[in-house]
């Protein structure tokens, strides 16, 4: 990358009228004028200066390590044409801490996207003018206008043939230029254009929502537009319209319920279902058959429960829909999950672990061998625990593979293997399978029975890391389960390194949040769990949050460490109560620990707790 001014280049590369003085009597040659100016813009040499400078800097830095740079030179010594950023990047290399040394060796400035005000980040305008493919494939982000320039976000600073371009694309003498991460311009193009709207009638609506608003994938390569039903029918646009309402809400789940003399559309928000709106009840089995066909499931049949799968692009985003039927007496209930990479791809550090426990998980999950297990029921966040920590792991140096049932989000690295029980592809089979296949980690989706649990064992005793999920009230209960399924309880001991217990609570709103004083019995409540009095949190409720008091969700833990005493214990077959208050003894903060521990922090409400955790005591 170029030490130069990009300014200041970009502008003699893009000036109409030479200010240079000119000699008397002496002619113009512009070509010898552009030849100067690439001169100036492109020098082989300096670039590759640059980017061992930049190396460095990261090394000096602490950004990177010493395998991590030599790994980089390597590839890009074998693969011509490949540049320093990328190759970090692709190794997962902390991507702020990589840009803000570029910005600062390009001498501009270093900037970060809040896609929560999308709106005051991006020209809304300007991008439409350069079009959102444009500014993904380059990764380019028209930021805001001072005076009469443009400030660009890029990845690359450095490209000023791109920039160029963009000049030409956008009709301005020049730009300022400030560094961005591909991750915050990625997150800005994925969620650009949702629609806005809110709910009003179904006249409105259809005027509102054209049939092409959401496009069926028949495959991973392909998407084409839906399908035509009824020439002009407003069924396409209707449902078009609840998916988009859905996806801008937030939701998880989409729930279309008959009634006698009405039809229901619910949505799952932070784990609880909200009425969203009732399309008229004649609209049923259109809907049903419409929802039907995008799966491609038997629109005849009504009289069996069906399970599908709908690819789609919703607005811009793709979108994975996990759809089943079920008939009632009303006619055929439709729900849908709604599977979305954003809500997936979050980190360790994001879950709401207290700094102490996920210390201690991370120690978990970079042991060479033993089974790790994470429990809860359904809907509690296992799946999003296990996926942050396959994605903490190195996967250039390991071989990581998963069997799971369905496969519902794709990891980069990963090998993943789903399950067809008709078929014979047990999650037993299919570990045995995997078991040859010279693994470090496997992920099993679920462990259900005798079998998947002894294959799993012998894994683990045999020098693998296996991680799974068990549907178990709290962490204690799952070294019970395993013993319950047939496995000796010295070998549960033997090969189990952890368990962690989880529970998804909902966040108190920031935008309402305020102070209030607890109630004679919630005081009494609290003095007997050791918080004593004290001023608590609540949401007030606001427009944000819509008028509920809560936005988004954070998860409360319950980990329980194996050694060599709890091992003795284990190998005694000891009783559930008994176990558990053993662990508690020796440490064990349990779930209602933790989630108080939250209120304290004024993350979430004491009534949010008792809630989620009142199985589990």
């Amino acid at each position: 990358m170029s030490k130069f001014d990009i300014d200041s280049l970009l502008n003699e590369l893009g000036s109409d009228e030479d200010d240079a003085p000119v000699q008397p009597g002496a002619a113009r040659d512009p070509r010898a004028e552009d030849e100067s100016a690439f001169t100036e813009v492109f020098r082989p040499e300096e670039d590759h200066a640059v980017e061992r400078e930049l190396g460095q800097v990261l090394l000096e830095r602490s950004i990177i390590t010493p395998a991590q740079l030599t790994s980089a030179q390597t590839v890009i010594r074998q693969s011509p044409g490949r540049r320093m950023i990328d190759v970090l990047l692709e190794q997962e290399v902390e991507e702020e801490g990589v840009q803000r040394v570029v910005a600062e060796l390009s001498c501009l400035p270093f900037e970060r996207i809040d896609v929560n005000k999308i709106d005051d980040s991006v020209e809304g305008k300007l991008l439409q003018r350069l079009t959102p493919g444009f500014c993904k494939q380059h990764e380019i982000l028209p930021l805001r206008t001072e005076g009469s320039r443009v400030v660009l976000g890029a990845v690359r600073p450095d490209d000023v043939f791109l920039i160029d371009e963009v000049r030409r694309r956008l009709g301005l003498g020049s730009l300022k230029i400030v560094v961005l991460m591909r991750a915050d311009i990625r997150a800005v193009l994925d969620i650009y254009g949702e629609s806005t709207s809110e709910d009003v009638d179904v006249d409105s609506i259809l005027n509102d929502i054209e049939e092409d608003d959401v496009q069926v994938q028949q495959n991973e390569q392909e998407e084409v537009d839906l399908e035509k039903q009824a020439g002009e029918s407003p069924v396409i646009r209707y449902v078009n319209y609840i998916l988009q309402t859905a996806v801008k809400e937030g939701a998880s789940d989409i729930h279309i319920e008959p009634q006698e003399t009405r039809l229901k559309v619910r949505f799952r928000i932070d784990g609880i279902l909200f009425e969203a709106m009732n399309p008229p009840a004649a609209m049923n089995a259109a809907i049903t058959s419409r929802l039907k066909i995008m799966a491609n499931l038997d629109i005849s049949e009504r009289r069996l429960p069906q399970d599908g799968r709908i690819r789609c692009v919703v607005r811009g985003r793709k979108l994975d829909l996990r759809v089943s039927t079920i008939p009632t007496a009303n006619g055929e209930k439709v729900v849908m999950r709604i599977l979305d990479t954003r809500s997936i791809n979050v980190s360790l550090d994001e879950l709401g672990f207290d700094e102490n426990t996920l210390g201690i998980w991370k120690n978990q999950i970079e042991e060479p061998h033993g089974i790790i297990l994470v429990t809860g029921p359904t809907g509690s966040g296992k799946t999003t625990t296990l996926y942050a920590s396959l994605r903490q792991m190195d996967k250039q140096r390991m071989n990581i593979s998963t069997v799971e049932d369905p496969v519902e989000y794709h990891l980069e690295g990963v090998t993943q293997t789903q399950t067809h029980e008709k078929i014979g592809m047990t999650f037993a089979r299919a570990l045995k399978a995997l078991l040859r296949q010279d693994p470090d980690v496997v992920m099993i989706g679920e462990i259900r029975d005798m079998e998947t649990a002894a294959t799993a064992v012998q894994a683990a005793l045999t020098g693998h890391l296996v991680l799974s999920t068990l549907h178990t009230n709290d962490a204690p209960s799952s070294v019970t389960r395993l013993i319950n399924i047939g496995i000796e309880p010295f070998l549960v001991g033997a090969a189990l390194n952890g368990v962690l217990a989880q529970r998804l609570v909902r966040r108190i709103c920031q935008h309402c949040k305020e102070e209030s004083k607890p109630s004679e019995e919630m005081a009494e409540f609290l003095e007997l769990n050791g918080m004593g009095a004290q001023t608590l949190y609540t949401g007030k409720g606001c427009d944000k949050c819509r008028n509920t008091g809560f936005s988004g969700r954070v998860g409360i833990y319950e980990l329980l460490v194996m050694d060599d005493q709890t091992r003795d214990i284990v190998a005694r077959n000891p009783n559930v109560s008994e176990f558990r208050r053993l662990c508690v003894e020796r440490g064990m903060t349990s779930l209602r620990e933790d989630g108080l521990q939250k209120v304290r922090r004024g993350l979430t409400t004491v009534t949010e707790i008792l809630r989620v955790t009142e199985s589990s005591h």
